[in-house]
């Protein structure tokens, strides 16, 4: 993956939202692929490894069972929802890397999933669908949040292919669910990073398959300091103001601050005054 000049990797930042006890943005911009699927699983005492860091050849996105609902031919769409579909809208985002951290545009991503009553339509495709990642390797999905049945927690079904590649078929989880604790399969390095908006809820993660590639440059010079009270290091409070390249900000959520995070790169942490 290209560094973008003075930023750390991506592993960096998240290891550093551990070490800051703090969730990592949902919303983090600036380094667009940027892997977002660090979140405590529910229950645990510590947080898991970021997955996937993708930054120096680590390991691909886990498998998992496909389990009995799959079917084929699902119709090709970015939305699931339809006219009057009960549920909490729910938007999953992210990107799709290779082994050296580089986006895979083309990648095929079919969704499934039960209803907001834990159902899945085994007649039609409602819930089901396919896309392809655009030339950045990014994808956004809209649905709900599912519904809960019998022995699962609450989950997401996925099939990921690169061109001409192997499919990797797995789960993506919701952060804080009581049965991430009873359900055994149950990964917490499938945890997705989510976030409430209002009564719907954004979700993010990036999926790293087992696509050879070139590794990308390394880390370019450190940016002129563009001035500002802003510092890493502080811990800033919700309402905390701080200037940063001549611009002011409002703090939205507590953190600490790192590099990586100057406020115009995390939306999520920074509101413009």
């Amino acid at each position: 993956m290209e560094q973008i000049p003075g930023r750390p990797s991506r592993k960096a930042v998240l290891r550093a939202a551990v070490a800051a006890g703090i969730t990592a943005p949902a919303a983090l911009m600036g380094v667009p692929a940027l892997a977002r699927t660090m979140m405590a699983s529910a229950g645990t005492a510590a947080a898991p490894e970021p997955t996937p860091a993708c930054d120096d050849g680590d390991d691909p996105t886990p498998p998992q069972m496909e389990g009995p609902y799959f079917k084929p031919n699902s119709p090709r769409r970015t939305s699931l929802l339809e006219p009057g579909t009960p549920g909490v809208r729910l938007t999953v985002s992210g990107y799709v890397f290779g082994l050296a951290c580089r986006p895979v545009s083309g990648a095929l991503l079919d969704f499934w999933q039960a209803d907001v009553n834990g159902a899945y339509d085994n007649t039609g495709f409602r819930f089901r669908g396919h896309q392809f990642t655009d030339a950045r390797g990014a994808f956004t999905l809209s649905t709900i949040v599912p519904g809960l049945y019998p022995g699962r927690t609450r989950h997401l079904h996925v099939k990921v292919q690169a061109p001409g590649r192997p499919v990797l078929t797995t789960q993506l989880y919701f952060p804080g669910e009581p049965r991430n604790t009873t359900d055994a399969l149950f990964d917490p390095r499938l945890l997705m990073a989510v976030r409430d908006t209002g009564g719907a809820r954004e979700a993010a993660f990036d999926f790293v398959l087992e696509v050879p590639q070139d590794p990308g440059p390394g880390p370019g010079p450190t940016p002129p300091d563009p001035g500002g009270t802003w510092a890493a290091g502080t811990t800033y409070q919700p309402g905390a103001r701080v200037t940063y390249g001549g611009r002011g900000y409002v703090c939205l959520q507590t953190h600490t601050a790192q590099p990586g995070w100057e406020p115009p790169a995390v939306p999520a942490l920074w509101r413009a005054a």
